[in-house]
Order: structure tokens, then C-alpha cells, then sequence
């Protein structure tokens, strides 16, 4: 019973990251759904319409991103399972890397929109170059063997990934008023998500790290990779 109770508080961790994901995959999902059916052109959706590619990518690679990311936080079932680890991060750091540089992209290149403003447009470049830096650092370190530096930068990507499922949650009071935030208010909570996601990332870091670590004899590097 005891060992049945451990799986499943195993898996809290996993399901809570996929539901954070879950809003913004369906969003991403509708849109994917309208530019693939010729989706009526309207103010909000014309820089989608016009130039569907970035937007397509960033969907695709982050919905990857975010739900197989949320399986590196099952410690257990990475050790079950040693060569999984690795196979999954063969996907998720061009994945992730993806995302970045999509968001970059269509934070310089799409028209501006009249509820955005130039801090938001630079907060996500900010972020966009942030996560793509913490992916590039978190693959170099597990390159060197450095499994703690690997561990550190790869969940600080994987938070700022994460970030539209929060930052739905910082919106929500607007969205349940029906009362669209003013342009700054709109950039801080977008800031505010961000920065949440990454505050739990350094906690999750400094717990982890005062963890002992059992090396598998097998392949160390990958089963003790704990995210």
C-alpha cells in the first residue's frame, strides 16, 4: 500500500506541470485548428494568418516541450527507466530552443498590437534569449559530466516554458471581471509569470541540492539527472 501511495505522489508533480500547460496547449491547439482552415481574417490574428510558420512552431515545440519536460520531474521513473532520460533530452533541448527562438521571433517581426506596448515586447525577447541560454548551458554542462549544473539551468529553461500556464493564472481576475488589463499592467503580469515559475525553479534547485545523489552503475550522468 505504502509503495502504491509513493507512485502516486510520484506522479502529483508531472500532472500538476500538464495541467499548467493545459490552457495554453488548448489555445494553441484552436489556433493551429483556424490557420489550418482559413480562419476569417480579423485585427487580432492577421500577423497569424500572414505568416502562420513561427506561430506553428512555437505551438508544436512548446506543447513537446512542456509536456515532456513534466515527466524529468518523476525521479523514480527515470530511474526505472536510465536511457529514457536521455532519449527524451535528445528531443527537448532542440524543442525547447525552438520555442525560444520562435518567441524572440515573433516578438521582433509581428506587428505590434494595440494591447501590447515595448515592455512586453521586450520581456519576451528578455525571457525568449533567457530559456535558449539555460537550455545552450544545461546541454554544455551534461556534455562536461557536470550533472548539478545540468540539473540547475535545465529546470531554469524548462520554468520559463512553462510560463503562459501562469501567467493565464496572474490574468485571471482580469479575464474573470471581463476587464482587458492596460498596456504596463498586461507587462506585469506577463513579468510576474515568468518570474513566479522561476523563483519555484531556484527553490526546487537549492532542495535538490541538499539531496544525496545514488549514482546508477550503469549510466550515472543520466539517472541521477534529477530535475
Amino acid at each position: 500500500m505504502s509503495v502504491n501511495r509513493s507512485g502516486r505522489r510520484e506522479w502529483l508533480i508531472p500532472t500538476g506541470l500538464i495541467l499548467l500547460a493545459l490552457v495554453p496547449m488548448v489555445a494553441g491547439a484552436v489556433r493551429t485548428v483556424q490557420l489550418s482552415a482559413g480562419v476569417a481574417v480579423t485585427p487580432d490574428n492577421a500577423r497569424f494568418v500572414n505568416d502562420p510558420l513561427p506561430v506553428l512552431v512555437h505551438i508544436v515545440s512548446a506543447t513537446l516541450y512542456c509536456v515532456l519536460g513534466a515527466f524529468q520531474f518523476a525521479p523514480g521513473f527515470r530511474r526505472r527507466r536510465p536511457g529514457w532520460h536521455r532519449a527524451a533530452g535528445r528531443l527537448l533541448v532542440p524543442a525547447g530552443i525552438a520555442v525560444g527562438l520562435s518567441g524572440v521571433w515573433m516578438a521582433v517581426f509581428y506587428p505590434l498590437l494595440p494591447i501590447d506596448g515595448g515592455l512586453l515586447i521586450g520581456l519576451r525577447i528578455g525571457f525568449g534569449s533567457a530559456m535558449v541560454a539555460c537550455i545552450v548551458v544545461g546541454f554544455a554542462a551534461i556534455r562536461r559530466r557536470n550533472i548539478a549544473r545540468h540539473r540547475a539551468w535545465m529546470i531554469r529553461g524548462y520554468a520559463i516554458g512553462q510560463g503562459a500556464g501562469t501567467q493565464f493564472l496572474t490574468h485571471l481576475p482580469w479575464l474573470v471581471a471581463a476587464e482587458p488589463p492596460g498596456e504596463l499592467t498586461r507587462a506585469l503580469l506577463h513579468a510576474a509569470g515568468w518570474l513566479i515559475n522561476l523563483a519555484v525553479a531556484e527553490w526546487i534547485i537549492r532542495a535538490g541540492s541538499t539531496r544525496p545523489v545514488r549514482p546508477s552503475p550503469a549510466q550515472p550522468h543520466v539517472a541521477t539527472a534529477r530535475p
